[in-house]
């Protein structure tokens, strides 16, 4: 039985230090430069060799050497929200804030580097754990490469037997596990298109084609593609999120601006709302007018290895207690650990932070945790590493 949830217990001041200090610093995707630092010196202290500026300014460092080799991923970006919290750990980067709790996935993982540091110095493992901090988990780049997709990109998953991803959830009870075999979150495309009429004064629309209307009659149709296009049992959904036309009331436009989020959980799913979505717009050539569509592939389905995800599940019951260790329920939300579970046998679980009776919801400006899931985090993270390496090497003697 591993001790490391009573030695991350001895080290809770110094992840919630850790945790506040990386709040009050946000930084947006691919900017997270101060981040990285702070996990260098972290890494310098406990003497773990490391690359730096892997997908631009994400950091891969390993302990150990040859099999098996299991990797832990924590992503660091934060978001373009102004934080609402009056907290002394409140954001000084005015328009930024970690509102999706990364702070706390980078104290986790340092937390664990600590514990296994420890104890590959003493000899008590061998085998490799690969850390992955990783940039950008919340956005893309100009090439529409998001960090994750740029790790695996650059070869941060070669040679790795498993990987082991974490996310606190602000919205499930504190310091319980939740994961889910198969798939778990969705994967993610985005839209943008034009309906495109004939402008002309409001008093005569019939001298017009309004594209208000023709897009009314579109949208009507995207709705429909869910209830009436596919089957009630394979999840989908499509969003239309912005819709911009004209500029005057007695003015009708040219063309109404759409954009959009498709998110499915299978590849056969993704492809139907794709086409459907382009019938969708089709119907406003119908009524004489004409459109612009272009879809966009974001993340993959994040599908987690049944033997992994099983394995999180038994890991984190012998730690915690099976009792705080729950099946996750699928997910709309989209991740891009995904690419990484693509390239070697991968889980990703959800760790409870619920801090009070406020709804905290993710990506709001009142997000927050319960920090006494630091120490838990990062036990977990540890034990994850420990209990594969023993186990796997067990089999391969």
């Amino acid at each position: 039985m591993s001790n490391y949830l009573e030695r991350a217990q001895e080290m809770r001041e110094q992840l919630v230090a850790t945790r506040r200090d990386l709040h009050e610093h946000p930084e947006l995707y691919f900017q997270e430069i101060r981040t990285a630092k702070k996990i260098a010196e972290h890494l310098d202290s406990l003497g773990i060799e490391y690359t730096p500026g892997v997908a631009k300014t994400g950091i891969v460092a390993h302990l150990g050497e040859g099999a098996p080799v299991i990797a832990l991923r924590a992503d660091m970006d934060a978001l373009p929200i102004v934080e609402a919290n009056d907290v002394p750990y409140k954001s000084q980067n005015e328009g930024v804030m970690h509102a999706c709790g990364h702070d706390a996935h980078v104290t986790c993982l340092m937390g664990a580097a600590t514990m296994l540091a420890q104890d590959f110095a003493a000899g008590r493992l061998k085998g490799t754990v690969r850390f992955l901090f990783q940039p950008a988990e919340e956005n893309e780049d100009d090439e529409g490469k998001s960090g994750g997709r740029r790790m695996v990109e650059e070869g941060a998953l070669e040679g790795v037997d498993a990987v082991i991803g974490l996310h606190v959830i602000s919205t499930l009870p504190a310091n319980q596990v939740f994961v889910r075999e198969g798939a778990f979150m969705a994967a993610v495309d985005s839209f943008k298109a034009q309906v495109i009429g004939r402008g002309g004064h409001g008093a005569y629309p019939k001298e017009a084609l309004d594209p208000i209307w023709l897009s009314a009659q579109v949208i009507n149709g995207i709705h429909g593609v869910i209830s009436r296009r596919k089957s009630p049992m394979d999840p989908g959904l499509i969003t239309v999120g912005v819709i911009h036309a004209g500029k005057a009331g007695n003015v009708i436009p040219v063309q109404v601006e759409m954009e959009g989020t498709i998110r499915s959980f299978s590849q056969e799913t993704r492809m139907l709302l794709h086409r459907e979505l382009e019938n969708a717009f089709r119907i406003a050539q119908v009524f004489g007018g004409d459109y612009r569509l272009k879809i966009e592939y974001g993340y993959p389905v994040t599908v987690n290895d049944p033997e992994m995800a099983r394995y999180v599940q038994r890991m984190a019951g012998d730690l915690i207690g099976a009792e705080n260790v729950q099946e996750a329920a699928m997910e709309t939300g989209a991740e891009d650990f995904s690419f990484m579970a693509q390239a070697a046998p991968g889980a990703f679980f959800y760790l409870g932070a619920k801090k009070d009776e406020v709804s905290r919801l993710h990506h709001a400006p009142d997000f927050d945790i319960d920090e006494s899931v630091l120490p838990t985090g990062a036990a977990l993270m540890a034990e994850a590493a420990r209990k594969f390496l023993e186990e796997n090497a067990t089999e391969n003697a």
